[in-house]
This record gives structure tokens, sequence and C-alpha cells, in this order.
């Protein structure tokens, strides 16, 4: 005869997995105790029975306060602020509310009656949700809303002070953005790491960053720290006291740091700062003071630092030849510029204000052809903005006429047909000389006018015959 097999609503199931009506108690506390939310529940006259711990770590009261207690009592006694149990004892339906408690944790109360067979309220079950995690993060929301609107507002601010301005000439709409982005870091006092090419005007970014932001009243100091020398650039950046030193000034001198007190500090060269000084600038970026070299007292300061570096950091601190600690201590905001080659919109507007420029400083009124201007868009310029700054002075200063064309410019040689006449003997491949130019031209029209029609017309070509060239240059080794 087959044995009946025991289901969980069998007395004897029962039994055997309790053993007790204790034993049963225990493990349904230890349950509820586990729950992540808190559990409240009361009786079908709103006395307290039981609270669990979640219960009592979001709220801050404690069993022993509440259980034995009528809600009316904790209510009028401002225990609680508001009773979801007495409004769904009251309503007879569940009751869902927001409530704030003692700890300054807010929470969702769900407070749920029980009934027994003859339609009476024997339980209320409240179930406490923390929620402050939740409006924290709203919070936060609603913050960064408000000022991405408002940043959104300042764009075209941004965009009419940057091209107004005399330090910086700005047309491309990729450092446009850039410079959107800085004007809102500048007004943070953050630590601000400038990383690009040499030439790209990191120290015209740091002069922006400083003139619009809170401490644009106080000093500006550039450090350039491949240019003090190693025995003295400590001495130079937080001072010595008096006999510090043979041959130290009688009095002591303060160092670069103090004497920019509420200002703001340009470390250009970051990257040749040398190793042992890289743990003195870690501490003065870490706690606001410095110490002078043969003195004992922490010297308070408030500066903002603003670093910048054409070197690899990151590389330098695989090497070991770069604080991984300063590193990040620098790290905070990094901006990095584009070279000129990437914002070729620049070039012009460049070229146009450097003109004006040596016009007014040589007394004259030469002007660029547009092959020049040309050749300049086609150029890679590895020295960025501070070497088209001497390009267009040389040019000025050098060229025969009144136009400055291709062949007066310093790398283009290869643009004057007439500076390409072969050596006696020698063979010259003239169409792939040809197509070379041909495609560093088109190259150059496409990125500056950034559809095929313009730049073919730019060329004096048809946009067929421009689009057929650039797809076979695209495609040749």
């Amino acid at each position: 005869m087959a044995q009946k097999q025991e289901r969980p609503g069998d007395g004897n199931w029962a039994g055997r997995m309790f053993g007790s009506l204790q034993e049963a108690y225990d493990r349904l506390r230890a349950i509820v105790d586990s729950s992540y939310d808190g559990i409240y529940i009361t009786d079908g006259r709103a006395v307290t029975l039981w609270v669990n711990r979640a219960y009592e770590e979001i709220t801050g009261l404690r069993a022993d306060e509440v259980v034995g207690r009528s809600m009316w009592d904790l209510e009028r006694d401002e225990i609680i602020s508001k009773s979801g149990t007495l409004l769904a004892l009251a309503q007879r339906a569940p009751v869902t509310l927001e409530q704030v408690f003692r700890t300054g944790r807010h929470a969702l109360i769900s407070s749920t009656p029980a009934f027994n067979d003859q339609g009476e309220i024997v339980l209320v079950v409240t179930n406490v949700r923390d929620m402050t995690e939740l409006r924290e993060l709203q919070e936060k929301y609603r913050q960064t809303a408000a000022l991405t609107e408002r940043y959104q507002s300042e764009a075209e601010y941004v965009r009419k002070q940057v091209l107004a301005s005399a330090d910086l000439i700005v047309a491309d709409t990729r450092m446009l953005a850039l410079l959107e982005q800085v004007k809102r870091v500048a007004a943070l006092d953050a630590t601000v790491l400038l990383l690009g090419e040499t030439g790209v005007g990191k120290e015209k970014i740091a002069k922006y960053i400083y003139k619009n932001s809170a401490r644009k009243d106080e000093r500006f100091l550039t450090i350039n720290c491949g240019a003090i020398s190693p025995t003295l650039i400590e001495s130079e950046l937080f001072g010595y006291e008096r006999g510090a030193f043979t041959g130290a000034n009688r009095e002591g001198k303060m160092g670069l740091f103090e004497v920019a007190d509420k200002g703001t500090v340009f470390l250009d060269e970051i990257g040749e700062l040398p190793l042992e000084m890289q743990v003195r600038l870690l501490r003065v970026l870490q706690e606001q003071t410095v110490q002078r070299v043969g003195g004992t007292r922490d010297i308070p300061i408030s500066v903002r630092v603003i670093a910048a570096t054409n070197r690899d950091l990151e590389a330098m601190v695989r090497e070991k030849t770069f604080r991984e600690d300063l590193f990040y201590r620098l790290n905070v905001v990094p901006i990095r510029i584009p070279p000129l080659r990437e914002r070729q919109a620049d070039i012009p507007a460049f070229v146009e204000h450097f003109l004006a420029h040596f016009n007014q400083k040589y007394d004259t009124h030469k002007e660029f052809a547009r092959d020049a201007v040309r050749a300049m868009l086609a150029y890679e310029w590895p020295g960025n903005v501070r070497e088209l700054k001497n390009v267009v002075e040389r040019a000025v200063i050098l060229s025969g006429g009144q136009v400055i064309r291709p062949e007066d410019l310093p790398f283009c040689p290869a643009w004057s047909p007439g500076l390409f006449a072969p050596e006696p003997g020698e063979t010259v491949d003239l169409k792939a000389l040809t197509e070379q130019f041909e495609a560093r031209f088109i190259r150059a029209a496409y990125e500056t006018h950034g559809s095929i029609r313009k730049a073919a017309a730019s060329l004096s070509m048809d946009p067929a015959t421009f689009l057929r060239k650039k797809k076979k240059y695209e495609t040749d080794p």
C-alpha cells in the first residue's frame, strides 16, 4: 500500500516543520526581520503589536518605544507625523502616504487592513519603504536639469564673448563647443589640466579660465616648470627662510605660491617638474599650505591651480617618471585642446587676425592670395597656432609684393611651379606630383566647406568630378 504524501496544508507537515508554536513564531520573526523594508503591525484597535529591525533603522524608533502603544497616542505625542494605520482603519481600505522620520529619512508608507470572517479588522500591516536615496536622486536630477537649462542659455553668450575677445580667435565649431565647456569649468574653482600639442594655445585657455573665474580680480602667475633651474625650483615655488642656504636673502623670500595667494597659478609644462618637487606640489594641492625651504611652519594659502602639458602623463605614470597620486590630483578636469589641423575653420580667422596685427606693426598693407590661404589649409601645422603666427609674420616681412603668394610661405616651395624645375639629368614623376597636390587641395577643401558642392565650387570644379577624385584619393594607398 502506497504511503500517503504529506502536503504543506496537513497538520502533520506543520508540526514536523516548526515543532511548536514558539518555533513557528521565531521563524516568522526571523523572516520578517530579514526584510529590507520596515514592517509595522497593529491590531484592529490600532495598538502596536510588532515592528521589525528595518523599521527601527529607517525611523530611528526602537521597538520598546512603540510596541503596546496606541497609534492615537504616538500621533498625539508627535512620535510619528501621520499614521497610515489610523487612516486604513477609518477607510477600511489600504492607504499609501509619504512620511518623514526624525532620522531625516523619507519613506513611502502602505497600510493594509486584514479582516476576519465577520468582516472585522483584526490586523493592520504597514510596509515602510525607504525612499531617501530616490528623493536625493530626484533632487540631483532637478539641479542638473536647472544647470543644463542655464548652460544652454549661456551658450550664445559664450560664443559672442569668445569672438569678441582680443585674446582668443575662434571660428571652428569644435573649439566653440570646447570653450563653452571651459566657461562652465572656470566658475567652479576646480583644478584643471590642459592637454595638447605645443603651440595650440594652452596659456590662452588658462587665462580665459582665470578671467571668467571668481578669482579674476586676484593675481595670475605663470610658472614654466621646464624653464626654472632644478637647483632653484624649490626655493622659487615655495620660498625660503633667512639663512636657509648660502647666498640666501637675509630676510628670506616668499615663494610664487605665496605671492599668488587667493589667485591662480598656471603651471605650464607640468610634465617637466622633477619627481622630488612633485611631492611638494601634491602637498600644496591637498592641504593648501606651503612650507618654505629651511622652515618648519605651514603657511596657509588659497590658490587655484591650472596645469598644462604637451606630454602623455599617463605614459609617464607607467614609466615612473610622474607620480600617480599627483596625476590624479591634477586630472580633476582634463581638457584636451585640439591641434590646428583638426580645427581648420580657425586657420583663416587666425591668418586675418595676425595679418592685421603685423600690417600695423610694420606699417604695411599686404594681403594673402587665395592660393596661399589654400596652401595654409592643406599644411599640417606641427607647431600649431604659434607656428602659424610666425609664418604670417615672416611672410609679411619677406614677401616682395603687396600680395603674399604660396612661394612666400616657408613650407611651400612645392606650391610654386617656378621652384620645381628639375635639375639637369633629374627625372620627375610629374603625374604623381600633380596627383599629390590635387589630393591635398581636395581634402583641404572638403574639410573646410563640409559639402561636396561648396568644396568643388571653391576649386572651380564640377561636383561630380570632385566626388570622383575625392573617392579615388581616399582609396589610393
